[in-house]
């Protein structure tokens, strides 16, 4: 989307006047952020690709992504930031520190959403991260570390097969090559997309140095909902992969043919998926399983396939019990194959392996919490979320908040504005204690 600012390297910051006087920073039971500004920029950035069910469809690199990023970066500049975006689409938003050479405390999450998506999954992370700022700025007080909001490209992975695609080249974790040569299924290039949007590509992805990262996030699943508590602590986020399994078959009419004279590709899956979930609960109650494509060719009424596609997505939080799983399905799959009779096979398509956070930025969330007297618990992540690639670079904790029923990747997700509220308040207060706050004495 051209002419909207968003990609150009550097944006003027319009600094916001303040006191010149020092002033001491009100109590902790006072320092709280705006939730209705909250609440009103999330529902603002909802109508940007809102779909007819009250979802979302801004996937990434399309129009909508870049019309909300252009909406972030204008709120940003009127609340005196610098906006930047890098070669591989992540944007980042700037707030000086008082000593403004220190390493930056982080923040953020995407503006990308699935298909059908919700109005909070990643944009509250974001929108989090500026009210953070404008809450600083409404106290009028400068952080000796600068702060950042980053908005991390093609997080859902759902346009482009790669998902934390954006932060994994930041963290040098994905070559910035491997990136741009992803492609939708129209045949659009990453490269392609960032050019037409009017980034400059093929500069090295330039990573400053971060003294600590906080991610904001609903939790996508029922567990802080069921226990009563409006604030996730999370210590870490557990191992994850998806798999292809590809049977090749023989595509044979669907009537003359009879049943045992067929190589049925479907067969295998019929055999495998009641072995799959036995798999997985042996491993209960922390193991999931998900069969999500399912794919035949050639997709024909009245033929047998001659080719089945499926994906095969495994989770579990501790690694003994996440590679058993991982060795068992790949052992159910080749024996199944040999089995029947048919050629194919299974292989590992993406992998994120589990991390456990910075036992610092734990305790700067967990101060935080106690301070607010918020009710919390310690969880780990079901999910991957752009804080697994800030952790290998860069000390780095999340806070969740619930979502109504743990639904998300849906519609229908929602959360309470208090809720949401309650996690913003955490992040501000955890900032505070990670970037020392100082007076502001600038003019």
């Amino acid at each position: 989307m051209h002419g909207t600012g968003v990609a150009a390297r550097k944006i003027v910051r319009q600094r916001r006047p303040v006191s010149a006087m020092p002033q001491e920073m009100p109590s902790a039971k006072s320092r709280r952020i705006n939730g209705e500004r909250l609440w009103s920029r999330l529902m603002a950035m909802a109508k940007i690709g809102a779909t007819a069910q009250g979802g979302c469809n801004r996937q990434a690199l399309t129009n909508a992504d870049w019309e909300g990023r252009a909406l972030l970066s204008r709120w940003a500049q009127a609340a005196g930031c610098t906006v930047r975006v890098d070669s591989v689409g992540n944007l980042f938003v700037r707030r000086p520190g008082g000593e403004d050479t220190l390493p930056v405390v982080m923040t953020g999450s995407h503006l990308d959403t699935q298909p059908t998506g919700g109005k909070f999954d990643g944009v509250y992370g974001v929108l989090a991260g500026l009210e953070v700022i404008e809450s600083l700025n409404d106290l009028g007080f400068t952080t000796s570390h600068p702060i950042e909001v980053a908005v991390w490209c093609n997080e859902e992975g759902c346009r482009f097969p790669q998902p934390i695609m954006g932060s994994a080249v930041w963290a040098g974790r994905t070559s910035l090559e491997a990136a741009y040569s992803l492609t939708d299924d129209a045949g659009k290039s990453v490269r392609q997309e960032l050019e037409r949007l009017g980034v400059s590509t093929g500069l090295p992805v330039l990573r400053k140095a971060v003294k600590a990262a906080l991610e904001v996030h609903i939790e996508q699943g029922p567990v802080l909902e069921k226990l009563g508590k409006t604030i996730g602590i999370v210590t870490g986020v557990q191992h994850m992969s998806r798999h292809e399994v590809v049977v090749e078959g023989q595509e044979t009419h669907a009537g003359p043919t009879p049943m045992d004279m067929r190589r049925d590709p479907i067969r295998l899956l019929a055999e495998v998926l009641p072995m799959f979930y036995a798999a997985a609960q042996k491993r209960a109650p922390d193991a999931c399983l998900t069969v999500s494509v399912i794919e035949t060719l050639p997709g024909s009424p009245n033929t047998v396939p001659g080719r089945l596609r499926f994906i095969v997505d495994l989770r579990h939080p501790m690694v003994a019990h996440y590679r058993s799983l991982r060795d068992e399905v790949d052992r159910l799959v080749e024996e199944a194959l040999l089995r029947q009779g048919l050629n194919g096979s299974i292989r590992c398509v993406w992998e994120a392996k589990g991390v456990e956070f910075d036992a610092d930025c734990i305790a700067a969330v967990r101060a935080a919490t106690a301070a607010l007297q918020y009710n919390a618990v310690d969880i780990v992540s079901g999910a991957g979320h752009d804080s697994v690639n800030v952790a290998a670079v860069a000390p780095t904790a999340m806070i969740f908040v619930p979502c109504a029923g743990g639904l998300s990747h849906n519609e229908a997700e929602s959360a309470l504005q208090s809720d949401l509220e309650a996690g913003v308040n955490v992040l501000l207060h955890a900032m505070l204690s990670l970037s020392s706050a100082t007076a502001d004495t600038s003019g």
